[in-house]
């Protein structure tokens, strides 16, 4: 499927998108490395971390004309302790039929456009490796790599690295 001749509209994601959110996510669980979520999440579950994301973050989901989500990106918590507290860890997920047309893009730009609005100020991102289209994406979006965390993550029977990049939201 292509989102060529689709007219796609960027919105902020409500606990009624769960369910289609996870048939984006349940695969990429399942059968990849990039989530370190061994089990996808119920549908219940998943809405209630959409429904807390939103309070006080912000979590967007890109939908086709005919009702299709295509992708989603939120941002949440980066540490608990109150200094960090103007700074994101951000997710970006497409669903397998609309990679490499832009989808991820452009969740990012308009969460990071949201975000600048509710004064945050530094964006933080995991990259589980290898990973060279995620990676690709960060980097056309003006992230840097800022460290590797080493065998973080055991996973599929064998050890992965975490690649994290920052980039910033708005100027000081």
């Amino acid at each position: 499927m292509s989102t060529q001749g689709l007219t796609m509209k960027i919105r902020q994601a409500s606990a009624q998108d769960a369910a289609a959110l996870l048939e984006i996510y349940a695969p990429i669980v399942l059968h990849t490395s990039t989530s370190f979520e061994e089990e996808p999440p119920g549908v219940e579950d998943f809405a209630q971390r959409i429904t807390k994301a939103i309070q006080t973050h912000q979590w967007l989901v890109m939908e086709a004309k005919d009702g299709t989500l295509c992708g989603y990106a939120y941002a949440g918590t980066h540490r608990s302790r109150s200094a960090y507290r103007r700074s994101v860890e951000t997710s970006v997920y497409v669903h397998q039929n609309f990679r490499g047309q832009g989808v991820g893009r452009r969740l990012y730009e308009a969460l990071f456009e949201s975000l600048a609005t509710m004064d945050y100020h530094s964006a933080y991102a995991g990259i589980v490796l290898p990973n060279e289209g995620s990676i690709a994406l960060h980097k056309a979006l003006g992230f840097e790599p800022i460290g590797i965390f080493k065998e973080v993550g055991f996973k599929h029977g064998q050890w992965h690295d975490t690649s994290w990049w920052q980039r910033r939201i708005k100027q000081a």
